[in-house]
């Protein structure tokens, strides 16, 4: 996702001006604003599971429709040597599409961990700043002038 964007799932001005405009204009509006900024950056994980889904109940569908093909139902052109091509490719592009598949999972997956050392980074850098700026404060001591080392020996 690109972080430059305008409108993005954060707490920046624009998404800020966008949720009051729309609590303002019709209150669902600055609902699925507020919604989206805070959990808008799930989105893509969503979209992908949702997608991962559909394609489990249409596989299914395939599968059936495979079946019927099986059994001289559909797409049968009554050339033999064809129809055993054309079946062959057909299983050969599906293990091309399940290799793309897991490749896709394991992009995902490098993504995700990258986007998870590039935070820890972050939130270390953070805590090491932050232990900086509350850390004490050495101080010099005054060098003692008298015996007594009391204010009023100095005077």
């Amino acid at each position: 996702m690109n972080t430059t964007a305008l409108i993005r799932p954060a707490w920046t001005p624009a998404t800020i001006a966008l949720m009051v405009i729309g609590f303002m204009v019709f209150w669902p509006l600055g609902l699925a604003m507020l919604a989206y900024i805070i959990w808008g950056d799930r989105l893509d994980g969503f979209k992908r599971d949702v997608n991962r889904a559909t394609d489990g109940v249409f596989a299914g569908c395939r599968r059936n429709a495979d079946k019927a093909h099986r059994w001289g139902h559909g797409g049968r052109t009554g050339n033999v040597a064809f129809d055993d091509w054309r079946e062959k490719e057909l299983e050969r592009l599906a293990e091309e599409r399940r290799k793309l598949d897991e490749t896709l999972a394991e992009f995902d997956e490098y993504a995700r961990e990258l986007r998870r050392a590039k935070d820890q980074e972050e939130f270390d850098r953070f805590m090491a700043n932050r232990n900086k700026s509350t850390a004490p404060a050495t101080t010099d001591k005054p060098s003692r002038k008298g015996k007594g080392g009391g204010l009023l020996d100095e005077v």
